[in-house]
């Protein structure tokens, strides 16, 4: 596995902005910044990146490529994600790379399991035979996705997916092992405490960020999963941004205690 890539990575995919340049390696420089996302991602992104580029002394030409989190997410936020890393990827274009960096595209669902799964490990816990990603997708809504906790990695046991909170536990029971506590991670403990009570594992709440997507691709661009700039696409899962009047109306309804 390469152990001296320079990457920028950059997680706009929630309410909070991440980016980070480093190699990746676990005694790797590092630079990053967290700070508000949201509408405001894409006016400070690229003065961020300035900055960074600026306190590590690297350049955009030399970096070995441009990581995003793709989604799913915020939709605003995962275009100003893609958006970015295009434009800076064909902003280091030469006679040697007339495509420009590469791109590296990974889910952010994959991104938040890295997370959670390294903040278990500095807080000294048993590392958990799977990882369940839930981030909020609104509307009443999560995202979700599985992956099993392996001494290579992290494995996808199912692709990312819309979910219903109150139908999680019934998603979940045929997919788990009988054994063993999964680590739930994610920002919707909170939201949807009383649709995820008893539901089984240790939670643990986390969003994703651009440190755990320079953490995950030396082994991605190793597998060759890096892009040409004009491939990258953001992957949304959900293809409506917002629910109508009636729809929003049904919701409430259907929430409410007499039914």
């Amino acid at each position: 596995m390469p152990s001296a890539l320079r990457l920028l990575a950059i997680e706009t995919s929630t309410d909070t902005l991440s980016v980070a340049l480093g190699t990746g390696a676990p005694d790797g420089p590092l630079w990053q910044h967290t700070g508000p996302g949201g509408a405001r991602a894409s006016t400070t992104l690229l003065p961020l990146v300035q900055q960074l580029l600026g306190a590590s002394g690297w350049s955009l030409a030399g970096l070995d490529a441009v990581v995003f989190g793709r989604g799913p997410g915020s939709f605003t936020g995962l275009r100003t994600a893609c958006a970015v890393a295009q434009g800076l990827a064909y902003g280091a274009r030469d006679a040697a790379r007339p495509g420009g960096l590469p791109v590296l595209p990974v889910d952010t669902l994959l991104a938040l399991a890295e997370e959670a799964r390294h903040a278990h490990a500095l807080a000294g816990q048993a590392a958990p035979d799977t990882v369940i990603s839930l981030l909020d997708a609104r509307m009443g809504e999560l995202y979700l996705a599985l992956y099993a906790c392996k001494p290579t990695g992290l494995s996808p046991l199912e692709p990312p997916r819309l979910c219903a909170p109150q139908d999680l536990a019934t998603h979940l029971r045929d997919r788990l092992p009988a054994a063993g506590q999964p680590l739930l991670a994610g920002n919707v403990f909170a939201a949807y405490d009383h649709e995820l009570t008893g539901l089984r594992g240790l939670r643990r709440p986390a969003l994703p960020t651009a440190t755990a997507l320079l953490r995950l691709a030396p082994d991605l661009i190793a597998a060759g999963a890096a892009l040409p700039a004009r491939d990258a696409l953001p992957l949304y899962v959900r293809d409506k941004v917002a629910q109508t009047t009636d729809e929003r109306e049904r919701q409430r309804v259907a929430a409410s205690p007499a039914h």
